[in-house]
């Protein structure tokens, strides 16, 4: 997997103390580091998404192994979670450490609510080599992907027999000829779902962008700057998809679709193929028991034989750019990290582990996992849109000039123009 580099920047804790800033921790006293008994409060919404009790037995454990520091967990519903930080981070309240959506980092490292881990992990000797990604702003790390949860090709195996398909698309030609076929087995039936919701526009960073980054291409300048207009291989997969949609494989009413719309159709047989988070393995299975189903990397462009780009999301790390215990914070972080209960982590919420030499149990007792795993680990992680400004509206501005090009209104080349514009001024 690819790792980006720590860079190298100025120290924070020295800023922060000349600030004179705090933040919201709740600690008291001097202990641990002269501070006495410090208690961090780390805000995520992944407690309730995982067993009950998990997260909080590894807090004891964290808690076990440095006296002195109690870690206070505030957890909510990812929605919820959001809506706490971003008022968190305007009022400068931000607590000690939080669980991290990539496409936050940019806003709220803009605003000094996170702290720069680049310095904080350098200042104190931390040894990055085992990380299997970092999420950085101008060359300075902001968030560390804890887990990470895949967004491979689902496969209806039925479907694909019924349609004559031996054997799961590999190519762009192969999935469009796959889709037709399975479209063709009956009126009820899609080839592939396509979740174009303006409402919730993630579908352009996993349905849409993904097909760029699973054939090695890029939406970006090398500096990270758009790169939509007169790009080839943006344009490709643009003219992929309208292929797709012309032939009318596309499932119905995709211009209101939603995730979990076409987890829905998938489940329920009415979908061939999709692109979609591993985490909805056992939402499938419980869904619909019968149906037998597999998994796949991306389908690349005929000829393309580099490293399969693999859309993805993470449940991220960061420290608050205000805390008072920035170091106490660092050791909860490089706990988090560690191998044994990174892969502890990552066997609890059925995802991906954030350190390159942690293999969950769980991916060696299942077949379908193991080859997620698999596909995992041979490929890349590619999600460009992790760490930009404002990235949903950045989705939503493509999302609007995509239905329009679909729609027959403009061509290729002017819907690339328009959202190279809308991305410009975002910029």
């Amino acid at each position: 997997m690819r790792r980006r580099e720590f860079g190298r920047l100025t120290a924070v804790a020295a800023a922060w103390a000349a600030m004179g800033v705090t933040g919201c921790s709740g600690g008291s006293g001097s202990g641990a580091g002269g501070e006495g008994e410090v208690t961090l409060e780390f805000t995520q919404w992944w407690e309730p998404e995982l067993p009950n009790g998990s997260l909080r037995a590894l807090m004891d454990d964290f808690e076990s192994a440095n006296p002195g520091i109690k870690v206070e967990l505030l957890s909510g519903p990812y929605a919820s979670t959001k809506e706490q930080l971003v008022a968190g981070a305007a009022a400068r309240t931000m607590p000690d450490v939080v669980g991290l959506d990539g496409a936050w980092v940019s806003d709220f490292a803009k605003q000094g609510a996170i702290a720069d881990l680049t310095a904080l992990m350098t200042q104190q000797g931390y040894d990055d080599a085992e990380l299997a990604s970092q999420i950085q702003i101008d060359g300075a790390t902001y968030m560390i992907p804890v887990v990470n949860f895949v967004y491979p090709m689902f496969t209806n195996k039925d479907l694909l027999g019924r349609a004559g398909i031996a054997e799961a698309p590999s190519t762009r030609e192969e999935f469009e000829a796959a889709a037709k076929a399975i479209a063709g087995t009956g009126d009820a039936i899609s080839g592939w779902a396509l979740p174009l919701s303006l409402e919730a526009p993630n579908g352009i960073q996993n349905d849409v962008m993904s097909w760029v980054w699973a054939s090695g291409g890029s939406m970006l300048t090398a500096d990270g700057k758009p790169k939509l207009k007169g790009n080839p291989d943006v344009k490709s997969a643009c003219e992929f998809i309208k292929g797709l949609w012309d032939a009318g494989v596309v499932s119905p009413g995709a211009f209101t679709m939603k995730e979990q719309d076409k987890v829905e159709d998938f489940t329920n047989a009415r979908v061939g193929m999709m692109i979609d988070s591993l985490a909805h393995v056992n939402t499938i299975r419980e869904g619909n028991p019968d149906l037998d189903f597999g998994i796949t990397a991306l389908p690349a462009v005929s000829g393309y034989a580099g490293e399969r780009g693999m859309p993805y999301a993470s449940w991220g790390i960061g420290v608050s750019g205000t805390t008072e215990h920035p170091e106490q914070a660092r050791k909860l972080v490089e706990f988090l990290m560690s191998a044994d209960v990174n892969a502890s982590l990552a066997d609890d919420a059925k995802a991906f582990p954030g350190n390159s030499t942690a293999t969950p149990d769980y991916v060696e007792n299942d077949e379908l996992f193991q080859q997620a795993f698999d596909i995992w680990s041979s490929g890349r992680p590619a999600n460009e849109f992790t760490g930009l400004p404002v990235s949903e509206t950045l989705m939503r501005e493509f999302d609007e000039q995509l239905q329009s090009y679909l729609s027959g209104a403009v061509d290729v080349d002017t819907m690339l123009a328009n959202a190279q514009q809308a991305w410009d001024e975002e910029f």
